[in-house]
């Protein structure tokens, strides 16, 4: 399977919060792969060429990002961005012919959990110890998972 990333550059104190967060309760993912917003989801390798393409015809500059809210779905727990969101949906809307029926909501993940009320508990932490954090996007990068292993096929540097 192929994704396409966008790699948030933070602050170490920040950076080291989420990879703690990501390793404590998202453990299975946290071993391949640091904090990350996926704007491409696990598309067939055959699409290779045309997402190399797609990234190659990307003109965005790079662009601040800002999380201040924690967000909760079922059981998975997402750090969101505020400032930044635009610009990762229109590089979403960029790479993704025709995007899924689900809306896109730029985040990160930051754990799953075996009950809701887990979930809530850590989220009310987490806004209370580390936010808000701030970073910037300036790096998108093409990736093969092919069940144990994450390839990095190709990265281009956000600029215009």
């Amino acid at each position: 399977m192929l994704y396409v990333v966008a790699w948030p550059l933070l602050a170490g104190t920040d950076d080291t919060a989420l990879r703690r967060l990501r390793a404590q309760y998202h453990p299975k993912e946290a071993g391949l792969i640091g904090p990350h917003f996926t704007l491409v989801f696990g598309a067939k390798t055959d699409r290779e060429t045309e997402l190399r393409a797609a990234l190659d015809g990307v003109r965005h500059r790079p662009f601040w990002l800002m999380i201040e809210r924690i967000a909760r779905h079922d059981l998975h727990l997402f750090a969101v961005p505020s400032d930044g969101a635009a610009e990762l949906t229109e590089l979403y809307e960029a790479l993704n012919a025709a995007p899924a029926g689900e809306p896109f909501e730029p985040h990160i993940t930051l754990g799953v959990f075996g009950r809701v009320l887990d979930a809530e508990q850590v989220a009310r932490i987490v806004e209370r110890q580390h936010l808000p954090i701030r970073g910037r996007i300036e790096e998108l990068a093409l990736l093969r998972y092919d069940g144990d292993r994450l390839e990095t096929l190709a990265t281009v540097a956000l600029s215009r």
